[in-house]
């Protein structure tokens, strides 16, 4: 793994690694960029394969939070971590003291939070060793209603951009994923009547869906070819890829999972060429990022809800943007990112 090349491909500006043996702990904390605030991004506690993977896993989220913070109009740059092992593991109080030690000492350059596989008690752990760490029980919390209120938002957007008409009434949507987000994602879908079909791995998951909202469950395999109008991807990314590609129907692609396109060079194109709309992920998926700033700041809830509302209006500005000058749209999603990141350049200097 070349680090230094792959660091530089993608604009980061610091990666370290942490080892606690003893723990078992083996963490990684990528710091993207950090020209409009602090960086900030959960800590993913992941079964990866190889060190190699961890770290572009990092790295790859760790891009994603900065553009996900400077295109909702936040004062934060971006960073993420990952803890390398078995998320399903009890003891977990002594791994996650010793991932805030890790965070403490780069001195309020990154601040992290919950992400996949952690949550606001893992979190309690981490602020015993830092104040550098959000999403804390009896504050923000679970950021996922938040979460999925947004992507509920930047459905009606791509909805009301597609057909003229936002309303997600007898919509058939499929989702993918129904975890805490995917959950709160449906339950916002069926209040509005949409029709629903559901999979994930997890089978009580599955039913509790499938009984609270009337959903159809399909096998996870399943999900690419249903004829659905709307596809809503909320478990792990690059879904979209050369062998998904060519089962889809939908109309509309716009979910909260992370790095939906495998490669967004080549599927977003392709998504274009097919007619799909594609929302694009780290746009519609920033109402967590929102809820946890919220945090910091000391908002009250609704003014949060208030802010991941917006995400309905941002997605059709780049809508808009993608349609005027021919680019698709995970390309007018960047360039709106990247140049308010340019901006702050001539007013600051990094945190």
């Amino acid at each position: 793994m070349e680090l230094f090349k792959l660091m530089t491909e993608g604009g980061h500006e610091q990666i370290m690694y942490w080892s606690d043996p003893e723990f078992g702990y083996r963490g990684i904390i990528a710091v993207h960029d950090t020209t409009l605030g602090p960086a900030l991004g959960g800590t993913r506690f992941w079964t990866y394969e190889t060190d190699a993977e961890a770290t572009v896993d990092a790295l790859r989220l760790s891009w994603g939070m900065t553009y996900k913070a400077a295109i909702t109009g936040l004062n934060l740059g971006g960073g993420k971590s990952v803890i390398w092992g078995d998320n399903r593991r009890a003891d977990r109080e002594m791994i996650f003291r010793a991932h805030g030690r890790a965070v403490d000492s780069l001195g309020g350059r990154y601040i992290t939070a919950e992400d996949v596989g952690t949550s606001p008690d893992d979190m309690e752990y981490v602020s015993m060793e830092t104040e550098h760490v959000v999403g804390l029980n009896g504050l923000s919390g679970d950021p996922s209603p938040v979460t999925a209120f947004g992507v509920y938002q930047g459905i009606k957007a791509s909805a009301a951009q597609h057909y003229g008409d936002e309303s997600l009434k007898d919509r058939h949507i499929a989702v993918q994923g129904l975890g805490h987000v995917g959950y709160y994602l449906c339950q916002d879908l069926a209040s509005e009547g949409a029709k629903l079909t559901v999979t994930d791995l997890d089978a009580d998951s599955l039913n509790r869906v499938v009984e609270e909202f009337g959903a159809t469950a399909v096998d996870p395999d399943a999900i690419y070819a249903v004829d659905a109008d709307i596809f809503a991807p909320c478990a792990l990314g690059a879904v979209v890829n050369d062998d998904t590609l060519g089962q889809f129907s939908f109309d509309i692609i716009a979910g909260a999972a992370n790095n939906v396109l495998a490669d967004s060079s080549v599927h977003g194109r392709a998504l274009t060429e097919k007619g799909i709309l594609y929302a694009p992920d780290y746009v519609i998926n920033a109402g967590g990022l929102v809820n946890v700033y919220g945090e910091i700041h000391e908002w009250d809830s609704e003014r949060s809800r208030k802010k991941a509302g917006e995400i309905y209006d941002t997605l059709l500005g780049i809508f808009e943007l993608s349609a005027s000058e021919g680019l698709g749209t995970h390309t007018a999603a960047d360039r709106v990112a990247e140049r308010r990141v340019a901006e702050a350049r001539h007013l600051q200097r990094t945190w």
